[in-house]
């Protein structure tokens, strides 16, 4: 089998429990800020903000849209869908998105959960002897407080995020800049992650091997050959 030396890995729903955190988070965000009078649903808004949030980071990825009409948009369009007591749609203010997106980013942040198995296959990687590298589009004060709060930072040689290298996932540039920062070779370097698109796809198209973490195989099925594919954090053990 192929020895690798350096293994780039996504972070967000491959290793941190994005989603997870979130959901905690928007609750509290919920409730700290009384959407209930917007909303006599709560679902309602949680809904809109997922399917808003999909599309949105789908854009970003894609150089479509940039941080600042992310983070705005976020939280205008679900907040956007509440009702005032006078009948009328609410329209949050730019600045208000922008205070809420702050709130949401401090209380998602802090949470320490991860995928099931997260710690214990980086712990086994590292053992191994593997430089280990974030690769990630995420923000880059909220990706350093993540990795601190879940307790996976001191396992990583070094942290690439889409903001520094000017170019996300799945883009070319951004793989120039992780190979660089990271002193990799592009035969010896294995992408881990759990997005097709962005990160296998991208690592595909640049010549990296690619190990698809494919949380929910009932639901998707790769429509490109991959170098590896599992099912579980875990099942890594078998293959690096």
């Amino acid at each position: 089998m192929k020895r690798y030396k350096d293994i780039f890995f996504d972070f967000d729903d491959t290793l941190y429990d994005t989603h997870g955190n979130a959901v905690i988070a928007l609750s509290e965000l919920f409730d700290k800020y009384n959407l209930g009078q917007y909303f006599d649903d709560p679902k309602v808004f949680y809904d809109s903000y997922w399917y808003e949030n999909v599309v949105l980071w789908s854009q970003y990825a894609k150089g479509e849209i940039d941080r600042d009409y992310l983070i705005v948009e976020r939280f205008r369009r679900p907040l956007s869908v509440g009702m005032c007591p006078d009948g009328t749609h609410f329209s949050p203010t730019r600045e208000f998105c922008l205070e809420i997106s702050d709130v949401f980013l401090d209380l998602s942040s802090c949470k320490p959960g991860v995928i099931d198995g997260a710690h214990e296959i980086v712990e086994y990687l590292h053992a191994k002897g593997y430089r280990l590298h974030i690769c990630s589009n995420g923000f880059h004060e909220v990706q350093y407080k993540k990795l601190k709060s879940c307790g996976l930072f001191p396992f990583f040689d070094s942290v690439i995020l889409s903001e520094d290298a000017g170019f996300n996932k799945p883009h070319k540039e951004f793989f120039d800049y992780a190979i660089k920062m990271s002193s990799a070779s592009v035969d010896s370097t294995i992408m881990i992650g759990d997005n097709f698109n962005t990160d296998i796809m991208g690592a595909k198209n640049y010549g990296i091997d690619t190990l698809f973490f494919n949380a929910h195989p009932a639901d998707f099925t790769a429509p490109e050959p991959v170098t590896f594919e599992v099912n579980r954090l875990l099942d890594i053990k078998n293959i690096l």
